[in-house]
């Protein structure tokens, strides 16, 4: 990929071949979607491509979920079925990282994800997803976490045990190997 955050022709093509292949793989998780609608907006949206890529290539496999109520737009979320392997180890957010005096991670989640385009999934979203499937089955993903818990040095995460989503809370600051984040990208 080039340095200006923009993907040449070949690696769009290949994109947007994975991506509608996934689709149509997983149809139970956009029953009433279009893949033909959905390409062209991304064609329209070219901007949109690297932050799918940088899902893509760190273990994401983004897939279309649903469409924004409020917007219309439509959302891709990381479907893989564990925690991507391309974002775990990493505590919560800049402040948790900065906090640690032993032991850092190489990165934040919050962090990684702002420099990759997208959003960490919150707990609705979640719910969503797990609602597709059953995802974090071995491992779990930070969540966006709301500021009265980040306030007292806490973050969330989630995971899907004994049959069913569970929300649990950490130090931001915590970090494990199999604690990632899937986001969210809106197009």
């Amino acid at each position: 990929m080039t340095k200006a955050k923009k993907l040449n022709t070949e690696e769009t093509i290949t994109l947007l071949n994975t991506l509608q292949k996934r689709f149509e793989t997983n149809t139970n998780r956009h029953p009433k979607l279009n893949w033909e609608e959905i390409q062209a907006k991304l064609e329209a949206h070219p901007d949109k491509l690297w932050p799918l890529q940088q899902m893509e290539t760190s273990g994401g496999e983004p897939d279309v979920v649903g469409t924004d109520e409020k917007t219309g737009q439509y959302l891709f979320y990381d479907c893989a079925p564990e925690s991507p392997k391309g974002r775990r180890s990493l505590c919560y957010d800049r402040q948790a990282l900065e906090d640690r005096k032993k032991f850092k991670p190489e990165n934040s989640a919050i962090d990684l994800a702002e420099e990759m385009g997208i959003q960490l999934l919150n707990e609705a979203e979640y719910n969503h997803l797990q609602s597709l499937g059953e995802f974090d089955t071995k491992t779990s993903s930070w969540l966006k976490t709301p500021k009265e818990v980040r306030d007292q040095g806490g973050a969330i995460f989630g995971d899907y045990r004994f049959g069913r989503v569970f929300f649990y809370h950490n130090g931001a600051s915590s970090y494990y190997a199999a604690r990632g984040f899937r986001g969210c990208l809106k197009i």
